[in-house]
């Protein structure tokens, strides 16, 4: 006789045939490094809480289209295994569109390469991929389903699809990959209030995102996230909620961080990539800590429960480790040997249709195009700029170029000259209707006096672990900081003394660029803030010497245009 599920109806939840509320917090296992999630989910456990929901990224477990990576970091299965071992109930959110302030919704970009791709319906290109996916991420979760003697009660189809509703085909699509490789649990959407008209499909649960009180269940946004260059976020508290018998999720209970370059943007108009922390003021900080919103939130539901709650566990020891000493630098265009073989084209591509990458393009980083010259003049991007490009004239900056800015006057002088363009994606936009426009680097004509480039060499800088690798170890680095280039590379060295600790890396004062770390890409920084530091867990230091190669295009406090562009 199988079990009896998370069922619903008007009032309540009951799971086995019992009375039962979802005290829920999300903690997305990408955003938190593995050594933690045994503590990040024991702290869950130690508040109250009885269900952790999750997303799941396919951009990161299919990072190649049929390539699949579900080890280590990725490796899902043990996670919600931890999960049910701290006594806790799961929410599966597998998309496959997940928003989550990711990388284009955590579509893997490698699907933009059809010019005709038309994300989130049931156009063919899509509906394949996604079955392709589905094939392999459904069994590897379906054993750890509540039938089968799991811990996941419940599965959601995509999400906040009322706010796209772009094919109507699309949901029950959807639905219908979930029920057919053997998803039987209770099936839920996710919607705001606006959303919620278009956003739900037979056979599931409509849930809501925050506005409404009297629901069944609500995800209850804890906090926000940040854009770069506009202030922190609060809201209050959920006793109300409580109070009111509703079943919540709290998004986030811990929000981690967005390692590497895997942040969003938002552009309702106006574009604007979100900051690499993900700290959400939820009530676990970036770093794990207890904020005064835990303590709260753990008397509130301390009081939903009939045995005393756990007791929260140590937190974290933290350093502050000695400043570093910059010892090397490299230039960016001593660095180009390093790279693989630029591609030659007439036109300029776009990242995600370059040959590299087994042909499934450039995902995320910076790409250089070059061409020649002959004529200085007005240099105008027609706004195909994505999102942001430095503009050099025989390697000396001139000026840059993004959304607002499409013009740059190149100066007069006679004879070839070498014009390049390096552009940095500063992350996809994971949220709203342009979901489809997210090529990025150059995608469109760039004129010149009126004139269209052409002749470009293009260079895929995506900045992953074996470029880093070279150039650590067999570039040929300066120590003379007087002749230091920018854009370029800096490395120092961090000696820890003892078992290394969680630490922030101050970013005052420099410019806009990203931190690797022993090979870990913590993520980027620029000036304009609000985020000046970034969250450096002791796993990726080792006892000793540790390197801290520095990719910058800005640099320094001291040079006045670093903090100007």
């Amino acid at each position: 006789m199988s079990r009896r599920g998370l069922r619903a109806d008007s009032t309540q939840f009951t799971l086995e045939g019992k009375p039962f509320r979802i005290l829920g917090g999300s903690v997305h296992y990408f955003r938190v490094p593995r050594p933690y999630w045994r503590d990040r989910l024991l702290q869950m456990k130690a508040c109250g809480l009885n269900t952790l929901t999750t997303y799941v990224p396919w951009n990161l477990h299919e990072p190649e289209r049929g390539t699949f990576n579900f080890h280590d970091q990725l490796d899902l299965k043990s996670y919600i295994r931890l999960a049910a071992e701290m006594g806790l109930w799961v929410i599966l959110r597998p998309g496959p569109y997940i928003c989550a302030e990711w990388d284009l919704g955590g579509l893997p970009s490698w699907l933009l390469q059809d010019k005709d791709m038309q994300l989130r319906t049931t156009y063919p290109g899509f509906v394949n991929a996604v079955n392709l996916y589905f094939d392999k991420l459904i069994p590897t979760v379906k054993p750890l389903m509540f039938e089968e003697g799991g811990p996941i009660i419940a599965v959601q189809v995509e999400n906040e699809y009322g706010s796209y509703a772009k094919d109507e085909e699309y949901m029950p699509f959807i639905r219908n990959c979930l029920r057919s490789r053997g998803v039987n649990e209770l099936l839920m959407t996710s919607d705001n209030w606006e959303g919620l008209k278009y956003g739900g499909v037979a056979g599931a649960l409509k849930t809501i995102n925050f506005q409404r009180l009297s629901v069944l269940y609500l995800i209850y946004w804890s906090g926000w996230f940040d854009v770069w260059g506009e202030h922190h976020h609060m809201l209050a508290v959920v006793s109300e909620l409580l109070s009111r018998g509703v079943s919540i999720n709290l998004y986030m209970f811990h929000g981690g961080t967005n390692f590497g370059f895997m942040n969003g943007a938002l552009d309702f108009g106006t574009y604007k990539p979100q900051v690499t922390s993900y700290d959400y003021d939820a009530p676990l900080s970036e770093a794990g800590d207890c904020t005064m919103k835990y303590q709260l939130l753990r008397n509130l539901f301390s009081q939903y429960h009939s045995e005393p709650l756990p007791q929260v566990p140590s937190p974290q020891e933290r350093r502050a480790y000695e400043p570093v000493v910059m010892q090397q630098h490299l230039s960016l265009w001593d660095s180009l040997q390093f790279t693989d073989k630029p591609h030659r084209s007439e036109k300029a591509l776009n990242m995600e249709n370059l040959p590299v990458n087994n042909n499934n393009g450039q995902s995320y980083g910076y790409t250089l195009y070059e061409t020649t010259v002959t004529s200085g003049g007005v240099l105008n991007s027609m706004n195909n700029i994505r999102d942001r490009a430095l503009v050099f004239v025989e390697r000396e900056y001139v000026g840059y170029l993004d959304y607002k800015t499409h013009k740059v006057t190149l100066p007069e002088a006679k004879g070839e000259r070498m014009l390049s363009f390096l552009v940095e994606n500063c992350g996809r936009v994971n949220y709203g209707k342009a979901l489809n426009d997210q090529r990025k680097g150059i995608v469109g004509d760039i004129v010149l006096n009126r004139s269209p480039l052409r002749g470009f060499n293009i260079f895929c800088l995506d900045m992953k672990p074996c470029f880093i690798n070279r150039l650590t170890h067999t570039a040929q680095w300066k120590t003379d900081f007087r002749s230091l280039a920018v854009p370029g590379f800096v490395q120092a060295r961090l000696n820890v003394d003892g078992s290394p600790r969680d630490t922030f890396i101050q970013m005052t004062g420099w410019g806009k660029g990203v931190v690797f770390v022993n090979g870990q890409n913590l993520g980027r920084y620029w000036f304009i803030g609000p985020q000046r530091f970034l969250y450096l867990p002791g796993h990726w230091l080792r006892s000793g010497e540790n390197q801290v190669p520095q990719s910058i295009k800005t640099i320094l406090v001291l040079v006045l245009s670093p903090c100007t562009i």
